[in-house]
């Protein structure tokens, strides 16, 4: 079995659908049992370099190419890439037409999209309408991001499913840590991006003067980076409450480890996750999650792992904060809900569905 991944990066940025995207290729190449053939074409990427490559492709034969944001030179390569291929995983919606396109030129090719989230939470295009509508399957992270896919685009009934995400296992602790005694850390880690504010860093830092009404130790440490760090600065400085909150800049994937290892608690009020896969990563370190009660979140969190807030509360937010902070998590709750949504667990659900 030939199988062909049109994917918008693989390593070019550190993000939740770079990351699914580099699991989706490790378990197509671990799926292969050594008798078939995994190719991957990047737009984004300028190299593929082998190392990072080969900690993902399991012994595999891959064909890698890299395009370097050039969108010609993906067109071209995605339909001589097809040649021979059984199937496209499509890791974006604006590439799902191109896989239609090859389909249609290679009678039999079957294809397949990941829905990530917001970008199918949207009107489609014509043409991506006709490209969904001849996908043999789309996988959605989450219910709540199939149910907005399909309030855009009606598909013939069990055309969508539901695939969870994974944790990556290069990326997960060996086991989940107690916090610090004592300890009153949030921290949160996403993109500062002016576009993203709707991941609600903001909220967090309204929310800190409450917070360290009650616990005066509380520190709010911000991990990303982006064009809106300097306005939460300011924000951080208007409130006066810039001296209990950290901005840390990029943080490596190794060093990511002592960020949470140092936390009591994460927090990403988010508007629009479609699935959170850094809730996952907390948790398997042995850290609960606030977020809020919208989009994918909720499929994620139990009252045993997290609390869920109205998104944009403030006041709820912070009274969140405090009972969170003072709560004795158990260790045990948090690994068995990060274990549901392991990665052998995904192999095994992906390769059920391949095989439908």
């Amino acid at each position: 079995m030939k199988t062909l991944i049109i994917t918008p990066e693989l390593f070019a940025s550190e993000g939740g659908i770079t990351r699914i995207l580099r699991l989706y290729l490790r378990a197509l190449c671990e799926l292969c049992k050594g008798d078939g053939e995994v190719r991957v074409l990047a737009l984004n990427d300028s190299k593929l370099p082998p190392d990072a490559l080969a900690r993902y492709t399991a012994g595999t034969r891959v064909e890698a190419k890299a395009c370097g944001r050039s969108k010609l030179a993906f067109i071209v390569a995605a339909l001589r890439m097809s040649s021979g291929c059984e199937r496209i995983v499509c890791g974006h919606i604006a590439q799902l037409p191109l896989a239609w396109a090859a389909s249609w030129l290679r009678p039999g090719l079957r294809y397949y999209l990941v829905a990530h989230g917001i970008e199918v939470w949207r009107p489609f295009t014509l043409l991506e309408r006709l490209a969904l509508r001849g996908a043999t399957q789309v996988w959605c992270v989450s219910e709540f991001t199939r149910r907005q896919l399909l309030a855009r685009c009606t598909l013939p009934e069990g055309r969508t499913t539901v695939l969870f995400n994974a944790l990556d296992p290069l990326l997960a602790p060996k086991e989940p840590v107690r916090p610090p005694a004592g300890g009153a850390l949030i921290l949160t880690v996403t993109r500062l991006s002016l576009a993203d504010s709707y991941k609600g860093v903001d909220h967090l830092i309204d929310a800190m003067p409450a917070v360290l009404s009650q616990i005066p130790e509380a520190r709010l440490r911000i991990v990303g980076r982006g064009d809106g760090r300097t306005q939460l600065q300011e924000r951080a400085r208007s409130l006066g409450v810039a001296a209990s909150v950290d901005f840390a800049g990029f943080v490596s994937d190794a060093d990511l480890h002592a960020e949470f290892a140092g936390c009591k608690l994460f927090a990403l009020p988010s508007e629009k996750e479609g699935f959170g896969l850094v809730y996952l990563e907390a948790m398997a370190h042995g850290r609960p999650c606030l977020a809020a009660l919208a989009a994918g979140a909720p499929e994620v969190l139990t009252e045993d792992t997290g609390v869920l807030v109205r998104y944009g509360d403030v006041p709820g937010i912070a009274a969140a904060l405090v009972q969170a902070l003072r709560r004795d998590w158990s260790l045990k709750a948090l690994a068995a809900r990060s274990e549901v949504f392991s990665y052998l667990r995904f192999r095994e659900r992906l390769s059920s569905l391949l095989s439908s």
